[in-house]
């Protein structure tokens, strides 16, 4: 069964394309609603009009959405502004719904009939919603499901075969989703074998005619073409994989070689801060991922090393000069056209290495980050620039490996197959494993104490922050109004701060690490730019079979001293109805990201919203897996997800333009990722929250949180002093005096 999936631009649609596919056993044909493709729709049996933010009634909200709704006469199923669209097109009344719904469970009552054949009475589904049809209907429709709260959950068309529902199917906490689809599915065969009329003919050309070639995403509007876009009539658009394909020749003139990977192994378990520090910390690019909070599904593997490999390069990424430019050993190349995901994807691919045999992902590749602002590689449009690169990589062919749970440490070193590099590899790992055999063990020193929430000043933090506390609730309350309007389900945002830098970046971090342990920590040190990071969220981890996994941080608490209460704080946060909203919010939005990429049938969330303790706050933490599609490798799934959806919102197109015209700098390193790609095609990537970055004489810092209709303006701008506050413990809070925002004392280029 072909069936035509029209994008309006929702972070929801490849929830819905999974679905589908697994109902029909045919992956659908997705197209946006203002792609400048031709369509056929005889070429299909069925159209579903997806989600998305804003109106029906705005063309830029709808496109061809309103066209298809009018004039189709094979059957179409609205889903949520799509069923808004079919009432619009009928005449209905469209308004305000009595209380926005975004992310909350309901019961619905239905007719039992048709859609709803063999679904329960009051099932539970996920509403994300503003606007609602209005009864009574016109004549031409039928209402047929409603919410417990009276609003219409559902209609059909009396004469043609148009249904719709205003809940989402498709939500991972939706009941009887797969079922609702099944029905859609029969009632398409039904009219199907009662003789089916010609519908639309909009063109002679068939629906299996690619769109025109895409331009780069950063030359393009956010609402054109953006990076995952599907071509009508084809699956997700992918690069190669460096499973498959390697490339045999690069622009910059490397060609393919052969690479072996040399180890040694030590019995004991380095001390991974004192032999970073004495050996790699001083180097003009050196980095250290750190498992500094090691646990069971959490974190167990500390990564280290610098760039003085006879392999090692620096990759820095501009995105407005949409140029890459390599520094191999302080001998700076010429800028490569093109951009950093595309050009890591190729060096990865040339350098394709493994050992099997090693128990950890990460046997030499790049060590970075994506800075916020790369989302204009992905489909958005940047208006801020950042004081630093957008993308900087280092490509570690030498590094220490420690492993925290068997307590062993590995040196691994990544050379040409030749004799003479074979030679240097075991000089240089001899050398190494003599000096970490000198570093002792690690201490086990007993786990930090739990803070109170009076363990310092919040009113320290303020005179630091880019915008005041007038600014942020203004901020707060424009958000709350775009969310009753419908423009976006969730949006967040973020502030910053900027400091005076300390003297020694690195000393920060080991401050921070002590304070606050996570398991994705890490410190960067890339050629005057320091990032200090004490991040307890995963972006994305892509491991050797292509099993690819996030797990989203939504919901947030502090810590008590006291331990009854310290367990309710826990436990409400974990039965907030608000923060579980944000954090399904979320979800769905991962689980389309991945579903972008991933097999059909393989998207899973096998953790919902479990309660995770730090040092310093209580966090509400769910996992998202998938099995990745053959011919995709782990730089398309960080472009299909990125920036992540935790630090975005949804839908993501629309909210990142929201977030763009709030927030008044660049995000930069913050809200991006840092973390490994390695040359056997796994990955492992944070989000980059509990962050400190350096640049020159300056320490930016970066907090915030999911604002959504119930929010409490004054209680997000607490839990974002609340996330600042936990890294100024590491600083000390000098008394110096606070730098203005918006002066070019702040790096800003």
């Amino acid at each position: 069964m072909r069936t035509l999936l029209v994008d309006n631009y929702d972070s929801y649609t490849y929830n819905l394309f999974q679905l589908i596919a697994r109902v029909q056993a045919d992956e659908p044909v997705v197209i946006r609603n203002d792609e400048s493709v031709d369509i056929d729709l005889t070429e299909f049996d069925n159209v579903v009009v997806s989600p998305g933010p804003g109106d029906p009634r705005n063309g830029r909200d709808f496109g061809i959405s309103a066209r298809i709704l009018a004039e189709a006469t094979i059957p179409v199923l609205g889903v949520c502004l799509g069923h808004q669209g079919i009432g619009v097109v009928e005449q209905a009344e469209l308004g305000l719904a009595p209380a926005a719904r975004h992310g909350y469970l309901d019961h619905i009552r239905h007719s039992g009939r048709g859609l709803f054949r063999s679904i329960p009475q009051d099932f539970t589904a996920v509403r994300y919603h503003s606007l609602a049809v209005r009864e009574p209907l016109p004549p031409a429709l039928e209402a047929i499901a409603w919410a417990a709260d009276g609003v219409l959950m559902g209609l059909r068309h009396r004469t043609r075969p148009l249904w719709g529902v205003q809940f989402h199917p498709e939500s991972i906490l939706t009941e009887h989703g797969e079922r609702l689809l099944t029905n859609f599915r029969d009632l398409t065969r039904k009219h199907r074998r009662t003789g089916r009329l010609l519908s639309l003919g909009w063109s002679s050309r068939t629906a299996a005619a690619p769109p025109a070639a895409k331009q780069p995403a950063a030359k393009q509007p956010a609402a054109k073409q953006p990076s995952g876009t599907l071509p009508v009539g084809k699956p997700p658009t992918v690069r190669p994989s460096v499973r498959r394909q390697p490339a045999a020749a690069l622009e910059n003139g490397l060609t393919d070689r052969g690479y072996r990977l040399h180890k040694q192994i030590i019995p004991m378990e380095v001390d991974a801060e004192a032999a970073f520090a004495q050996r790699f910390a001083a180097a003009r690019h050196a980095f250290w991922l750190d498992s500094s909070r090691v646990g069971p599904g959490e974190a167990r593997f500390s990564y280290f090393g610098d760039g003085t490999g006879p392999l090692a390069e620096f990759v820095r990424y501009d995105v407005q000069a949409a140029a890459v430019q390599i520094d191999r050993h302080g001998q700076l190349s010429s800028l490569i056209a093109g951009n950093a995901f595309d050009y890591l994807q190729r060096e990865l691919a040339r350098r394709r290495v493994d050992d099997p045999s090693l128990p950890f992902d990460f046997t030499g590749g790049y060590v970075g980050y994506f800075g916020y602002e790369m989302k204009a590689e992905c489909g958005a449009v940047n208006r801020h620039r950042a004081a630093t690169p957008d993308a900087s990589w280092l490509f570690a062919d030498r590094l220490v490996v420690v492993d925290h749970q068997e307590h062993v440490t590995y040196v691994l070193c990544l050379a040409e197959d030749t004799p003479a590099a074979s030679a240097e590899a075991a000089t240089w790992l001899k050398r190494t494993a003599g000096f970490l055999r000198t570093v002792p063990a690690p201490a086990r020193p007993a786990a930090p104490p739990v803070p109170g929430t009076s363990y310092a000043d919040v009113t320290d933090v303020e005179p630091w922050l880019v915008r005041d506390r007038a600014q942020y609730l203004a901020d707060v309350a424009a958000c709350q109004s775009l969310l009753t309007a419908g423009e976006s389900y969730e949006i967040c945002l973020t502030n910053g701060a900027w400091l005076p830098a300390p003297d020694d970046p690195f000393e920060y971090y080991r401050a921070l690490r002590a304070i606050n342990p996570a398991p994705y920590a890490a410190f960067l040190e890339f050629d005057g730019v320091a990032v200090a990071s004490a991040s307890p969220e995963r972006f994305l981890k892509i491991t050797r079979d292509g099993v690819v996994e996030t797990k989203p941080i939504k919901g947030t608490a502090p810590r008590s001293a006291d331990p009854a209460e310290d367990a309710r704080l826990r436990d409400s946060l974990a039965a907030d109805a608000k923060t579980r909203a944000e954090n399904l919010m979320i979800v769905d939005l991962l689980r389309n990201d991945l579903g972008r990429v991933c097999d059909v049938g393989t998207v899973s969330v096998p953790s919902l919203m479990a309660t995770e303790s730090y040092a310093t706050v209580h966090q509400l933490v769910s996992t998202v897996r998938g099995q990745l599609r053959a011919g995709v490798d782990a730089l398309d799934a960080v472009r299909a997800c990125f920036p992540g959806g935790s630090m975005t919102g949804a839908p993501k197109l629309r909210t990142l333009e929201i977030i763009d015209s709030l927030e008044t700098e660049a995000r930069g390193v913050y809200s991006g990722a840092i973390g490994f790609l390695s040359c056997n095609g796994t990955a492992d990537l944070n989000i980059v929250i509990r962050t400190a970055v350096f640049v020159g004489d300056r320490m930016h810092l970066g907090a915030g949180g999911a604002i959504v209709l119930d929010s409490d303006p004054a209680a997000e701008y607490d839990e974002m002093l609340l996330k600042l506050v936990g890294q100024m413990r590491a600083y000390g809070m000098p008394g110096r005096e606070a730098v203005e925002p918006g002066t070019a004392a702040r790096g800003q280029r």
